[in-house]
């Protein structure tokens, strides 16, 4: 597949290439699994850090043992090929040796947000239809309210933190503030599980396999199992140290933040550090303090993020004089990096010693995480760069196969060796989303506005859904969003559309502030930059916005918000 779509047609056509310097067009790729990737990693590297959790550092070497032994665990418990099994973990060692290990004996880790509300887990659980679920003791509560309506069988694995902490830690660790362990039936811990061995069988593994099920968002609708698959994972990381910059990250550090459940954690905050051989820092839990005193302390060389994350860190004083020349890389992606923010991120990095800028990249689960980055070495203001090696990018006009021009504003569409297998028993929004056309191509229609320009440059509008139509005109949130957050006054923003019997809807926005400011005085700086049609007709101040799991702000949660205010009100 990848072959064909590299020669084909629209394959010789990519303006980008003269913007890769020294970075490969193209790369060969291994017909391997994901597993036996890192193996060979572990042979190259076994003495380098695997892994650092909590100050608990693994070798590559060890790692690998660990991960056969986790094999052989399921094996015993009755797991084979094809079989689908949930974690449901934050990032600790246990999640990642069972994901490896799933994959060693072809059967298929689904990961599941550990936040996710009990009805949410039952339904993912019923999704993949997975009898094995792997989660953590403090989330036990949750898990005996989700047992109570889930019917199906399901056996469970109680991972604890302090399993994997150095002795001195152990004694002295909680997670949280509140901790409430209860029993949970058809249960067993993570060391009794580990006592069971089997022999692991030998499996043929193919690289179009499903290795692996993430789901996405359920912004626009029911959440949807994406099947992804061993090529999928493996290119991606591949792609990913090429566009880097880096020709060799081993032996580096990459602070792994960003959780295993989201492709960008799993796809760019694991399995890229591990198949190029560097240290994965785990980090469980965030806090806007411990993960600045992470930086001070492991000084990792890669830090991948999503904005929010970044305006956090401008926000602390924990970082003052801090020296972060030790950085290679900062990634931005999950969400769109305003240029004001670029400015402000790239002015700190600056005064703290670090020769680097954030860069901003691009993608969908639907292939992994990013598949497009700004290079090194020039960007284009409101960028969001050029695709990775083998990544094709082309813009239709949109629910149609026909090509924009460069300039204009359509659809994005991706093909290469990372877009998905499909959705999980879901072929009719499978063809709709993947789409064979007229170049032979096998391309994956984003359901993202956006542009490119003459010379390959992608530029990312927002999601086509998200567009709020007000008298006739369509009215794009974000280009509000990106106004408003230029204000010094303005930490944090979102824009939506509110029903209106007159215009069909209104725009609202709603803004943090860090300081005192008048509405008028908004309204008035929106009114530099934004048309009059598309200018806010209210302010709403607030003290946080409300985030998805991936720190994206939830605009479809304040949306439901401001509408159910409008219909309460219009019944008096």
């Amino acid at each position: 597949m990848l072959e064909f779509v590299i020669k084909g047609g629209v394959g010789l056509d990519r303006p980008w290439l003269k913007f890769y310097g020294d970075m490969p067009h193209s790369l060969n790729y291994p017909t391997d699994s994901m597993v036996e990737r890192v193996f060979s990693t572990a042979k190259q590297y076994p003495q380098y850090i695997a892994y650092d959790f909590m100050g608990n550092q693994v070798t590559y070497g060890e790692f690998t043992e660990e991960i056969s032994r986790v094999a052989a665990s399921f094996v015993a418990m009755g797991i084979k090929k094809g079989d689908h099994v949930t974690i449901c973990l934050p990032n600790i060692p246990q999640g990642i040796e069972a994901f490896y290990a799933l994959n060693k004996i072809g059967a298929i880790p689904c990961m599941v947000h550990p936040l996710s509300a009990p009805e949410e887990i039952s339904y993912y659980l019923k999704l993949a239809n997975s009898t094995v679920l792997l989660t953590l003791d403090i989330f036990s509560k949750k898990i005996a309210t989700m047992l109570q309506s889930h019917h199906s069988p399901c056996q469970i694995i109680v991972a604890k933190i302090q399993d994997k902490l150095p002795t001195i830690k152990k004694l002295f660790f909680r997670f949280t503030k509140q901790e409430e362990i209860v029993p949970l039936p058809n249960s067993i811990t993570w060391s009794d599980f580990l006592k069971n061995q089997a022999p692991i069988p030998m499996v043929n593994i193919s690289q179009d396999d499903c290795a692996v099920i993430l789901y996405s968002g359920g912004t626009t609708g029911t959440p949807k199992g994406i099947c992804l698959s061993n090529l999928n994972f493996n290119a991606l990381a591949m792609q990913t140290i090429a566009a880097s910059g880096c020709v060799d990250i081993s032996g580096t550090a990459m602070l792994s933040v960003m959780p295993l459940f989201h492709g960008f954690g799993l796809g760019i905050g694991i399995h890229t550090a591990l198949v190029g051989g560097a240290k994965c820092i785990l980090v469980p839990r965030f806090t806007i303090d411990s993960y600045a005193k992470l930086l001070k302390k492991k000084k990792p060389n890669f830090i991948p993020g999503v904005p929010t994350l970044f305006a956090a860190l401008l926000q602390t004083d924990k970082l003052k004089n801090t020296n972060l020349s030790f950085l290679k890389g900062v990634f931005s992606g999950g969400d769109s990096l305003s240029p004001d923010l670029k400015k402000r991120v790239d002015r700190f990095l600056k005064e703290h010693g670090s020769c680097v800028n954030i860069r901003e990249g691009y993608g969908t689960t639907e292939c992994v995480t990013a598949s497009c980055l700004t290079p090194t070495h020039y960007e284009k203001e409101g960028s969001i760069g050029i695709p990775y090696p083998d990544m094709l990018y082309k813009i239709v006009e949109p629910s149609t196969q026909t090509d924009l021009p460069c300039g204009k504003d359509g659809e994005i569409c991706i093909a290469g060796p990372t877009v998905m297998l499909g959705y999980l028993d879901d072929p009719i929004e499978t063809e709709k989303v993947i789409q064979t056309h007229a170049d032979g191509v096998r391309w994956l229609h984003t359901g993202d506005l956006g542009q490119m320009d003459q010379d390959g440059y992608v530029y990312f509008r927002q999601r086509i859904k998200r567009v709020i139509v007000s008298n006739g005109y369509n009215i794009y949130p974000t280009q509000i969003e990106k106004v408003l957050s230029e204000h010094p006054k303005v930490d944090a923003c979102c824009v939506v559309g509110v029903k209106d019997e007159y215009r069909g809807q209104r725009v609202r926005a709603y803004v943090v502030l860090n300081g005192p400011v008048e509405k008028d005085e908004l309204l008035a700086y929106c009114r530099r930059s934004v048309a009059k049609y598309a200018l806010p007709k209210e302010f709403i101040i607030k003290k946080e916005l409300p985030k998805t799991a991936v720190g994206k702000v939830a605009y479809r949660i304040l949306e439901e918000e401001a509408n159910h205010e409008i219909k309460a009100r219009s019944h008096h």
